[in-house]
């Protein structure tokens, strides 16, 4: 139906949301994750019936509770072998695992000054695999776009939902954007937002997620800013340490046009 322009995205999510929304072991999400996508491209080759023996999933199953009737299919649906998987993978080890088994990531609160915090993980993906590299890898960052002349008002749903996940998309001891946040070199901050929004101080913690941070990883505020920038973004991009910039958030079409005027 895309004609070829369909990418899946995928990604483990974290303890709290796997086993308390959906109501399952969370596993190991590097492994869990890894055999999801050796099924899939397994699914999409269509070489034969689906069969696969892994610790977290085995097709066909054969476990407790099973009838006992299980068979190998095979898709009815004729898929494109050649379909980009991504991983929305920002933590060290998951994007190590990425840069092995993914065609790309969808990063999360990214600053073009500090790929290196997913450089060194990719490096490390890529040696597993013979030819990959940057050259045939997708960097597909979410970047959260607030154009408008109040500086101070376009900040303000960025920090919202920044300050949503950084303190309150995990358990205290468990938050994967927590310690994302920390990575930046904002640990003060992580630490003083996670407190005050599992103390329910929601607002507080939306106030606790500094400008800088904000600055660093958004788009905000009057055009010229904006424009000002969008070169530090162009320049990684010339070092294929981004393809493409996923805008998010209240973009309006004047934006979303101003901004392709400027990198296109």
């Amino acid at each position: 139906m895309s004609g070829g322009r369909f990418i899946l995205g995928i990604g483990p999510s974290g303890p709290q949301v796997i086993e308390g929304w959906h109501g399952v072991p969370y596993g190991k999400p590097l492994l869990r994750t890894r055999e999801y996508i050796e099924i899939i491209r397994k699914i999409l080759e269509r070489k034969g019936p689906l069969e696969y023996d892994g610790e977290h999933y085995q097709i066909p199953y054969t476990g407790p509770g099973s009838t006992g009737l299980a068979k190998p299919l095979r898709s009815i649906l004729h898929g494109d072998p050649a379909m980009k998987i991504y991983s929305a993978s920002f933590s060290p080890k998951g994007v190590e695992n990425a840069g092995e088994v993914a065609d790309g990531i969808f990063p999360i609160f990214m600053s073009p000054e500090k790929y290196h915090l997913f450089g060194d993980p990719l490096s490390k993906g890529f040696a597993k695999v013979p030819g990959k590299s940057l050259q045939n890898f997708d960097m597909m960052p979410f970047v959260e776009c607030e154009m408008g002349d109040d500086l101070e008002a376009c900040r303000r749903p960025i920090k919202e939902h920044m300050g949503f996940y950084i303190g309150g998309m995990g358990a205290r001891d468990k938050n994967f954007y927590n310690d994302y946040c920390k990575n930046l070199g904002y640990e003060a901050a992580a630490v003083e937002i996670q407190d005050k929004f599992l103390g329910r101080d929601r607002e507080g913690a939306y106030a606790a997620v500094p400008d800088a941070l904000v600055d660093e990883v958004a788009l905000v505020g009057p055009k010229g800013r904006i424009k000002e920038r969008l070169q530090d973004w162009k320049a990684a991009a010339k070092e294929r340490k981004v393809d493409s910039m996923l805008l998010r958030g209240t973009t309006s079409v004047e934006a979303m046009r101003f901004i392709a005027e400027e990198v296109l």
